[in-house]
C-alpha cells in the first residue's frame, strides 16, 4: 500500500465535526463506533442516519413521521414525507454583523454584506416577487455572475416555494433558451456586463433578444453590475425590463414568514451539460439538497461556524448550488467572478489571504493549469487558515496532488470530490479523519451505498468497473421536468442495472475504502475489447512540459476501435517527430502498450462545457462525421470546427 501524502493530527480528528457526530450517533443508539468504515457500514444500513443528521446539524422544520416509506428501491423510495422544511430559513438562520458574502469581481469590485444585511436584502427580494404575484412553483431565472445579488434572489424565491434557475453570462442565446425556454419562468434576472480578464463584456444584446425568445417572461431585472451609463441607456426604455437598484433596493425590509413545505418539494432545476442534445432539466428537491449538503459541507469537509468557504465556480455549475448552502452551517462564502489567472495567475491566492479563507475548492484543470504556470503559492502567500482544498470537475491525477503539497500548503487536507448535477452532490469525497492518499478520492459519501460492478454486475474491489448507488438516497432527483411518464429519467440513470443507479463514471474501490476516478464510461476507449480510462492517458501526457492539455477518442476503424490523442502545446511548440515519441513512450511506460494513441494530432483548442469539462463525445461524433445537437453548450463551440475533416485521421 503505498504511504499516505498527508494524516491528520490526533487533535485534528478529536476537534472534528465527523468526530462528534460518532459521538453524537454512539450515545443514541448505544454503539461504539470508532472508525469512519464502521460508521460508514451503519450509515448505509440504516435509514436513521439521515434522522440524526438532521438533528446533529440543527436543520430546521418539523420532522415527523417515517424517515423513508416506498417500496425500497431508489426509484419507488420516498424520503421524510411527512416532514416540512423552508430551505431559505435554513440558509438565514444567522442575523448579526459578521460577515455571510464576500464578493470580488477580478480588481474591478469588492464588497461584503453580513448576515443580517442579507436577510433585509433577501426580504426585499421576496416582496419584488410578491408585488409581481410570483407563487408557489413559479420559476424564476438567472443569467448571472456568482455575486451576492443572486444569491439574494435564490433565497428570496425559495423562501417562498418558487423555483431556482441560473446559468452564467457567458452562455449563447441559444444555449439559454435551450434551457430557460423549457421550463418558462416568469422572471429572469440578469447582469447588465461582467468582466473577463479585464475585459468589460456587454451582456444588453442577449437581455433584449431574450425578451422575444422567452415569451414567458412578465419581467427582466437587471443588476447593473458594471455601472456602464451606454449598455444601462441600451435596456432602460423596454416595459419589460427593470433595474435591481430602482425596484429592489427602495423596499423596505421586513421580518419573512417562512412557510414551510414537503421535504420533496421542488428547489431547483439543473441541467445537463446538454453536448449531445437539448439539456435535460433535472428537478431536485428542498430536503434532499438541503441534507446532503449539511452531511458534505460538516462532516466530510468539517465547514464550522465562521469559516470561510470558496469554490471557483460560475452559477451554471452545480458547485454553486453546493457552495450556497455552506449559509446553513453558518460559514461566510467567499465569491469569485472573472477569470481565475487575472492578472498573473494568483488573484485567488489574493482572496484566500486576504479574506482567510478555510476551505478552497476548485476544478481539477485549474490546478493543473497552476502547475503548467510554474506557480508556488507556498513560497509567497500566508495561508495558515487553510485547512482544506476540494477539487473536482475531472479526476485529480497523483502528479497533482504532489504539486498542492509541494507548492500550494504541505499541512492540509486534499479531497478530490466526485458526483454531479445529477445528484447535485457527491458520491465520493473527502473526509478530515483520513489519510490522502495519492490519486485517490478519501471515502464514499455517508449514506450512500456506492459500489462498484463489472459487466455482468457483480461487486468488484481493485477493479475497474461502473460506479453504481445501490439503495435510495435523499439527494435523488425528484424528476425530469417535461417527462410525464419518467422514461427519460429511468433510462438516463437505470438502463444499465434495473433499480440501481448508474453513474456512469469508469472507477476503481480499493482496498482501503478509496476511489480512483477513470473518467466517464461513455468516454472509455474500447481498442481491441480492452477497456481504457481516457484520465489514464491525460494524466501521462500532461506532465509533459509541452503539453498544455489533451484530449483522446477511440475512431472506428477497420472493425476495431483505434486510440486518436488531441494534443494543444504551449505557445511557440510544434508537434515533432521527437515530441511524438516522448508521449507515445511516456504512455506506454507508465499505462501500457494498449494505452499508446494510434494518431497523435495536434490541435489549436480543446473543446469544453460551460464548467470547464472537456467533450470526448462531442469531438468523437464530428471526427466520425456525425452532427453535434448543441454547440450552444460549449463555452468555445468553435472549438469543434478545427476536428472536421482532419486528412491525418482518413489513414
Amino acid at each position: 500500500m503505498e504511504n499516505a501524502i498527508w494524516q491528520p493530527t490526533q487533535e485534528q480528528i478529536k476537534k472534528s465535526n465527523l468526530r462528534h457526530f460518532m459521538s453524537f450517533v454512539n450515545q443514541r443508539h448505544h454503539t461504539d463506533f470508532e472508525d469512519y468504515a464502521q460508521l460508514y457500514k451503519w450509515s448505509i444500513e440504516y435509514s436513521d442516519f439521515w434522522s440524526d443528521l438532521w438533528d446533529f446539524c440543527g436543520v430546521i422544520g418539523e420532522k415527523k413521521g417515517p424517515v423513508l416509506s416506498g417500496d425500497g428501491t431508489i426509484l419507488g423510495s420516498i424520503w421524510f414525507k411527512e416532514s416540512k422544511l423552508n430551505f431559505a430559513e435554513n440558509l438565514l438562520r444567522r442575523r448579526d454583523t459578521q460577515k455571510a458574502l464576500v464578493f470580488w469581481g477580478e480588481n474591478r469590485v469588492k464588497k461584503h454584506i453580513n448576515y443580517q444585511e442579507l436577510y433585509d436584502e433577501t426580504s426585499k427580494f421576496r416582496s419584488y416577487l410578491e408585488n409581481n404575484n410570483i407563487g408557489i412553483n413559479d420559476r424564476i431565472a438567472a443569467f448571472m455572475p456568482n455575486m451576492p445579488e443572486t444569491i439574494i434572489a435564490m433565497l428570496g424565491a425559495s423562501s417562498m416555494g418558487a423555483v431556482w434557475s441560473s446559468c452564467s453570462p457567458d452562455f449563447g442565446i441559444e444555449g439559454i433558451v435551450d434551457r430557460f425556454g423549457q421550463i418558462e419562468p416568469k422572471i429572469l434576472i440578469a447582469v447588465d456586463s461582467y468582466v473577463y480578464n479585464g475585459k468589460l463584456i456587454d451582456c444588453s444584446d442577449k437581455i433584449l433578444a431574450l425578451l422575444d425568445r422567452l415569451p414567458s417572461l412578465s419581467k427582466i431585472l437587471i443588476v447593473n453590475y458594471m455601472g456602464n451609463a451606454s449598455i444601462v441607456e441600451k435596456l432602460q426604455h423596454h416595459p419589460k425590463i427593470e433595474f435591481w437598484s430602482d425596484i429592489v433596493t427602495p423596499l423596505e425590509s421586513k421580518e419573512i414568514i417562512f412557510e414551510r413545505f414537503d421535504f420533496n418539494h421542488p428547489l431547483y432545476i439543473m441541467f445537463s451539460s446538454g453536448t449531445t442534445g437539448v439539456p435535460k432539466c433535472i428537478v431536485h428537491g428542498a430536503g434532499g439538497t438541503l441534507l446532503q449538503h449539511l452531511k458534505e459541507h460538516q462532516l466530510h469537509c468539517d465547514v464550522k461556524k465562521d469559516d470561510r468557504l470558496f469554490y471557483f465556480t460560475t452559477c451554471g455549475w452545480m458547485m454553486w448550488n453546493w457552495l450556497v448552502t455552506g449559509l446553513a452551517s453558518q460559514a461566510c462564502l467567499l465569491l469569485y467572478d472573472g477569470s481565475p489567472f487575472f492578472p498573473k495567475g494568483n488573484i485567488l491566492f489574493d482572496l484566500a489571504q486576504s479574506e482567510k479563507m478555510t476551505h478552497f475548492g476548485c476544478s481539477a484543470k485549474y490546478i493543473e493549469a497552476l502547475k503548467k504556470i510554474h506557480l508556488k503559492p507556498i513560497d509567497s502567500y500566508h495561508l495558515m487558515s487553510l485547512r482544506m482544498m476540494m477539487s473536482t470537475g475531472s479526476p485529480l491525477v497523483p502528479e497533482s496532488y504532489d504539486f498542492v503539497y509541494t507548492n500550494i500548503k504541505e499541512e492540509i487536507c486534499l479531497a478530490s470530490i466526485s458526483g454531479g448535477t445529477d445528484i447535485v452532490s457527491c458520491f465520493a469525497l473527502g473526509c478530515p479523519i483520513l489519510p490522502v492518499y495519492r490519486g485517490e478520492l478519501q471515502v464514499r459519501g455517508l449514506g450512500m451505498a456506492v459500489d462498484v460492478f463489472d459487466d455482468e454486475g457483480k461487486s468488484i474491489v481493485g477493479q475497474k468497473g461502473e460506479l453504481v448507488c445501490t439503495k435510495p438516497f435523499p439527494a435523488r432527483p425528484l424528476y425530469f421536468w417535461n417527462d410525464p411518464d419518467g422514461e427519460k429519467f429511468k433510462n438516463a440513470y437505470f438502463k444499465s442495472f434495473p433499480n440501481l443507479w448508474a453513474h456512469g463514471d469508469y472507477v476503481e474501490l480499493t482496498m482501503h475504502g478509496g476511489m480512483i476516478f477513470y473518467g466517464r464510461s461513455d468516454a472509455v476507449l474500447n481498442p481491441g475489447g480492452v477497456r481504457i480510462g481516457t484520465a489514464e492517458i491525460y494524466r501521462q501526457v500532461e506532465q509533459i512540459d509541452d503539453v498544455l492539455e489533451s484530449l483522446a477518442i477511440g475512431q472506428d476503424w477497420h472493425g476495431d476501435v483505434r486510440v486518436v490523442l488531441f494534443v494543444k502545446l504551449k505557445e511557440g511548440k510544434k508537434l515533432d517527430v521527437n515530441l511524438v515519441d516522448l508521449i507515445k513512450n511516456k504512455i506506454k511506460l507508465n499505462a501500457s502498450p494498449r494505452h499508446v494513441p494510434s494518431k497523435i494530432i495536434e490541435i489549436a483548442d480543446i473543446p469544453r462545457t460551460k464548467s470547464g469539462k472537456i467533450v470526448e463525445l462531442a469531438v468523437r461524433d464530428i471526427v466520425h462525421g456525425r452532427i453535434v445537437k448543441n454547440k450552444e453548450a460549449l463555452a468555445n463551440p468553435e472549438a469543434l470546427d478545427l476536428y472536421e475533416n482532419i486528412t491525418d485521421l482518413q489513414s
